[in-house]
């Protein structure tokens, strides 16, 4: 609680989870932090060995932040609390959500046992980030693509100008032409890949 605790501290975490990231797209992605905190909060956390400060490789040479082997670890904490949070009888999926904090929520609630040893690559593509998930044989992972194109060799993609159209399609089972979400590619993918997660039970 020392290291992560810190307002801001978590959700800089968050944003990292899936690749390195430039100053300035941490800042767009947490609404409401300052420079001057998220400088702070970055060198706290590189100081504590949560994440590294690096330069890109020309031709992009610009600096990033990235989350060192044990920051990567702090995964399963951000997926429980999102757990816990979605157990509140107060809980709304359909309120405002990064495109991070969905994928995220997709690797929290993904079902192994509904997935069984099905396989599919399946595109996700917001105005300014793209990622890609990956089901294989009753696991899920994601990573962060080039913005600039679909996903290569996705048996679906999924396009959004935000992620609630996504997340009420995947938690509410909306379809997807209601709420806004393009879908191209394998449809029967895209349907059954919208299938494999669930919220926990609400307790209160």
């Amino acid at each position: 609680m020392e290291l992560l605790g810190e307002r801001w501290a978590l959700l800089i975490v968050r944003e990292l989870m899936f690749g390195p990231r430039r100053f300035t797209d941490l800042r767009a992605s947490l609404p409401g932090i300052s420079a001057k905190v998220l400088t702070e909060r970055l060198a706290g956390l590189a100081a504590a060995g949560v994440l590294i400060r690096r330069i890109l490789p020309p031709p992009s040479a610009v600096q990033v932040y990235e989350l060192t082997q044990w920051g990567y670890r702090a995964e399963p904490l951000i997926q429980e609390l999102g757990r816990w949070a979605a157990m509140s009888d107060r809980h709304d999926p359909t309120l405002p959500l990064a495109p991070v904090s969905f994928m995220l929520s997709l690797r929290t609630m993904f079902d192994a046992a509904k997935a069984g040893e099905w396989c599919a690559r399946i595109g996700f593509r917001f105005p300014d980030t793209a990622f890609t998930g990956t089901v294989t044989e009753g696991t899920f992972t994601v990573e962060r693509t080039d913005t600039h194109k679909v996903p290569e060799g996705c048996d679906a993609v999924f396009a959004a100008s935000n992620a609630p159209p996504l997340a009420a399609m995947v938690y509410l089972g909306m379809p997807a032409s209601e709420v806004g979400v393009e879908v191209t590619g394998d449809h029967e993918a895209a349907c059954r890949f919208a299938t494999l997660f669930d919220l926990p039970e609400r307790i209160g």
